[in-house]
């Protein structure tokens, strides 16, 4: 009987371990592909449809141009994992798939840190259905607006997706002549928090330059229909901040798929821990990306990253099929290859390595250079799970 393997996701996690899976599994195994959507979204250029909503062609790439034909994809969401009976559920049991192994690779969801009334009013980015929601709310805004009632637009988070959403919001307004305030709100110190200084200024000077507002040392507290609170013990010391459109960026979780699964996890964030070679307290459970937690050393995790999904996936795919082989599993750790951060149709790149030339000497850069990298990047990636005729189509949109 052959060995039935599962890969849970389409993200880059999923979707790079699935591409390695059909070169390493013999004719003795099975690949078995569950993913809520039948595509692949390049997630970390979804906020260009913000903007530009046609860009969802470039970014989405069907799975049927990705898997091969020996490889049984079912679109739907998983709702629980039996460990016991070695079981996937789907669409709360309207499906289930038996397996060997199971590759975990459902990516993360949103964190909102039980602050009062921010789930219920604010979008997320996870997605193309978010990114035309967050469209749409800010074209409306935009008609309803005026020079002496500007639309009011709003974004909780200052960290990669918070400032990609900002820059993408500032040039729809601009294209547009819309009368439209944007402010970025960050609880820390400081935009990209926790990063190279001379890149927070960097970043924070393109923000500024689009005329986005930010306020940095103090969190939401609360958020109701029309207001969002920052700082403060109670509303009426907090700084009340109208809103049109609000969309938060400020956190990840594990998803609720993962929740009874009979695997270790982070009781706090639900996400799963994972050894260094991606397997989880149960031997035939694999988990990788944002889904988990990866030891990288003592105390250290690799971090939820496009570019450590990238990275992961090969190797995951692999252990997987050395599993099946009882062959020693490989150990991964994340190299970081340097950051690329969009504003608008700007970017600002940190830290780039280059497979040949190693580490550039130039620490942080913008301009063209920083927005050809970046697009560069984004199309590399397409071509390696689909084809360089997907690359080429995407790369004016990048």
């Amino acid at each position: 009987m052959s060995t039935q393997v599962v890969v849970v996701g389409a993200g880059y996690a999923g979707t790079g371990a699935v591409n390695r899976l059909e070169d390493k599994l013999g004719s003795d195994a099975e690949l078995t592909w569950i993913s809520e959507h039948d595509y692949h979204l390049v997630l970390h250029e979804v906020h260009r449809c913000i903007r530009d909503p046609s860009v969802e062609s470039k970014v989405a790439i069907p799975i049927d141009d990705i898997k091969t034909s020996e490889t049984d994809f079912h679109t739907g969401r998983v709702t629980n994992v039996d460990v016991d009976d070695r079981t996937v559920e789907i669409d709360n049991g309207e499906e289930t798939v038996g397996y060997d192994y199971l590759l975990l690779a459902i990516g993360s969801g949103t964190a909102f840190y039980n602050i009062d009334g921010l789930k219920e009013h604010a979008h997320e980015l996870k997605g193309l259905n978010d990114a035309r929601a967050i469209h749409s709310d800010v074209a409306t805004a935009a008609k309803e607006a005026t020079q002496e009632d500007p639309a009011q637009v709003i974004v909780g988070g200052a960290g990669l997706s918070g400032i990609q959403t900002a820059g993408e919001i500032a040039e729809y307004r601009d294209e547009h002549r819309a009368p439209m305030e944007i402010t970025l709100v960050e609880g820390l110190d400081e935009v990209f928090p926790g990063n190279d200084t001379e890149l927070q200024g960097a970043l924070r000077e393109r923000l500024e330059a689009r005329d986005v507002r930010i306020l940095t040392g103090e969190f939401i507290s609360e958020v109701d229909s029309e207001m969002v609170y920052v700082g403060g013990d109670d509303d009426n010391d907090a700084e009340k901040l109208p809103y049109d459109t609000l969309v938060w960026t400020g956190g990840i979780t594990g998803h609720n798929e993962v929740t009874d699964v009979g695997i270790n996890k982070d009781d706090r964030s639900q996400r799963v821990f994972a050894d260094a070679d991606f397997q989880t307290s149960n031997e035939r459970i694999f988990a990788v990306g944002d889904t988990a937690l990866i030891e990288q050393g003592s105390e250290s995790v690799a971090p939820p990253t496009a570019q450590a999904a990238w990275q992961a996936a090969e190797v995951a795919g692999e252990n997987v099929a050395r599993a099946i082989n009882e062959e020693p599993l490989q150990t991964w750790r994340h190299d970081d290859k340097g950051t690329v951060v969009s504003v608008g149709d700007d970017a600002v790149a940190h830290g780039v390595k280059f497979p040949v030339f190693g580490k550039l000497p130039i620490n942080v850069f913008a301009g063209p250079a920083a927005r050809t990298l970046k697009k560069g990047i984004a199309a590399r990636w397409i071509a390696d799970v689909a084809s360089t005729r997907h690359a080429l189509e995407a790369w004016e949109s990048m």
